[in-house]
C-alpha cells in the first residue's frame, strides 16, 4: 500500500483529510481502548477494528502500542513546554501567573485522557517512559512540573508560598481526574478547579491565555 492510499484509509477514505486529524483519531481510539480493557490486553488489531481500517494502514502510522503511547506523552510534554516557554516571555505578574494556570487547566482537561492512562498503567509507563532512545520521560515531566511552580512562586518565594503553588499545578490535574464522571456541565468543572487553584496559589480569577 503507498503513502496515499494507507493515508486515505486510515482518514476513513476521505482523501484530503488533515494527516493530523488521523494520527490524533488513532491516539483517541488507542486510550479508548486502554482504558476499557487496558493496555496489556489492548491489541493494534484492535484499535484498527474500533478505527475500522486495516492493521496494514494503522500500521504506516504507528509500528507498535509502545509508539502510539510515545506519541501522546510527547505531544502532552510539547504543550506544557510551549506554555512554560509563553509564561518565561510574560512579566512577574498576578495577571500574567494567573493566565499561566488557566493554560495549564486547559492542556489538562484536553489531554485528561492521557493523565488518566500514566496514572492507570504506571507498570507499562515506568518501562516506556525510561527505555526509550535514553530519555527519561518520567523525570522531564517532573521537571515541567516543577518549572511550572516556579513560574507561580519563584525559588525566593517563601516556603508557604511554594508549597501553596505546587498545591496549586497538582490540584488541576487530581481534581478533573477525580471529579469529570460528576461534572454535569463540565464548563462548571472547569470554572471550580480553575477557581480553586487560583485560590491556592493566592491569584486572581484566571483570565483566558491569548
Amino acid at each position: 500500500m503507498d503513502e496515499d492510499a494507507a493515508e486515505s484509509v486510515a482518514n476513513g477514505s476521505k482523501p484530503g483529510r488533515p494527516r493530523g486529524d488521523t494520527r490524533e483519531r488513532i491516539q483517541a481510539v488507542a486510550l479508548e481502548l486502554f482504558a476499557e480493557q487496558g493496555y496489556e490486553k489492548t491489541s493494534l488489531r484492535e484499535i484498527a477494528g474500533r478505527l475500522g481500517v486495516t492493521k496494514a494502514a494503522l500500521y504506516y502510522h504507528f509500528k507498535s502500542k509502545e509508539d502510539i503511547v510515545r506519541s501522546f506523552t510527547e505531544d502532552y510534554a510539547r504543550e506544557l513546554d510551549a506554555l512554560i516557554a509563553w509564561g518565561r516571555d510574560q512579566p512577574r505578574t498576578e495577571e500574567s501567573r494567573a493566565a499561566l494556570l488557566a493554560g495549564y487547566s486547559d492542556i489538562v482537561e484536553r489531554r485528561l485522557a492521557v493523565l488518566r492512562f500514566l496514572e492507570q498503567n504506571q507498570a507499562a509507563v515506568h518501562h516506556l517512559m525510561t527505555e526509550h532512545e535514553g530519555q527519561d520521560r518520567k523525570k522531564l515531566f517532573r521537571q515541567q512540573f516543577e518549572t511550572l511552580r516556579d513560574l507561580l512562586a519563584p525559588p525566593d518565594a517563601t516556603l508557604r508560598d511554594r508549597v501553596r503553588a505546587s498545591m496549586a499545578v497538582v490540584s488541576v490535574g487530581l481534581s478533573c481526574m477525580l471529579f469529570k464522571s460528576d461534572a454535569v456541565d463540565p464548563a462548571e468543572l472547569r470554572a471550580i478547579v480553575r477557581d480553586t487553584a487560583s485560590e491556592l496559589a493566592g491569584l486572581p480569577a484566571p483570565a483566558s491565555r491569548d
